[in-house]
């Protein structure tokens, strides 16, 4: 009797391809040791990737490494403030070291501010340009040319909805995300020819450490009101998961999306199309 070949389930397929879909790659990521940057770490290291997490904070990055590495991943930590050359360039040397090339950035690591442009003073407004622009633009200096060297990659920004709507309140870190949206064009027009592609992400609020943090200082007393109250900005009733982002994260810089450069992508619970 002939023995009849296996057709693969589509659950099968699924399964076999999220698992390699960032197979012999090697990613950095900024602001690795939690929140969403955290998330992306273990996605991508899930998918295959070899991940360098770049991060100030120790004791949170190396929970990211021993988590992936528990999971039967790769990944290490190296300290990096993205708003020093020198420590950007080190951090970049210390993965190439260890993984041998980079294939994709992802520049996640970034601050907030709340203000307007009358309360926000000049010290915070530097700050924040110096993490969320200059940041950016340090380690597009440091991995662009690896990239260039290895044949192409792949960049992923994370910016936010306040780069494309108005936000109260959020004078400096809209700017600094409207610079990381424009980064973003001006990246994948200059380095389409090097077989270089940049996307951008732009969240609404995100449930992070962050904004439990945020919660905890400003509104003790009344904690899961103001929760709510947050959650149900998004019209999809309650704030995006890290993981979320991380799945889209996972996807614009694996080859499935080779096609696509040059874009934002909300992901917003109907932020920006739903609200009445």
């Amino acid at each position: 009797m002939r023995r009849m070949n296996r057709i693969a389930r589509p659950q099968d397929r699924h399964q076999d391809s999220s698992m390699s879909q960032l197979a012999n790659k090697t990613a950095l990521v900024t602001g690795g040791g939690s929140g969403i940057g955290r998330a992306i770490c273990e996605t991508f290291a899930a998918a295959g990737a070899a991940v360098a997490i770049l991060d100030l904070d120790e004791a949170a990055a190396s929970e990211s490494v021993a988590a992936i590495s528990a999971a039967g991943g790769k990944a290490l930590f190296t300290r990096c403030d993205v708003s020093d050359a020198d420590s950007v360039n080190s951090a970049v040397g210390a993965a190439k070291s260890a993984f041998g090339k980079i294939d994709i950035l992802v520049n996640n690591a970034g601050i907030a501010n709340i203000g307007t442009a009358t309360t926000t003073n000049e010290s915070d407004f530097d700050r924040v340009m110096k993490v969320n622009v200059k940041g950016v633009y340090l380690c597009l200096q440091a991995v662009l040319p690896e990239l260039i060297e290895a044949g192409g990659g792949v960049i992923l920004n994370m910016s936010s909805i306040a780069a494309i709507t108005g936000l109260k309140d959020r004078f400096a870190y809209s700017t600094s995300k409207g610079a990381v949206h424009t980064m973003t064009l001006s990246i994948a027009a200059d380095y389409l020819k090097d077989n270089i592609r940049c996307n951008a992400i732009c969240p609404a609020r995100v449930h992070t450490p962050f904004v439990d943090g945020y919660l905890d200082r400003n509104y003790p007393d009344n904690r899961e009101e103001m929760f709510e109250k947050l959650s149900k900005v998004q019209p999809i009733g309650r704030m995006a998961r890290p993981e979320e982002i991380a799945k889209l994260a996972l996807y614009l810089c694996s080859d499935d999306a080779s096609y696509i450069t040059g874009q934002s992508y909300n992901i917003d619970g109907g932020y920006m199309n739903l609200r009445n």
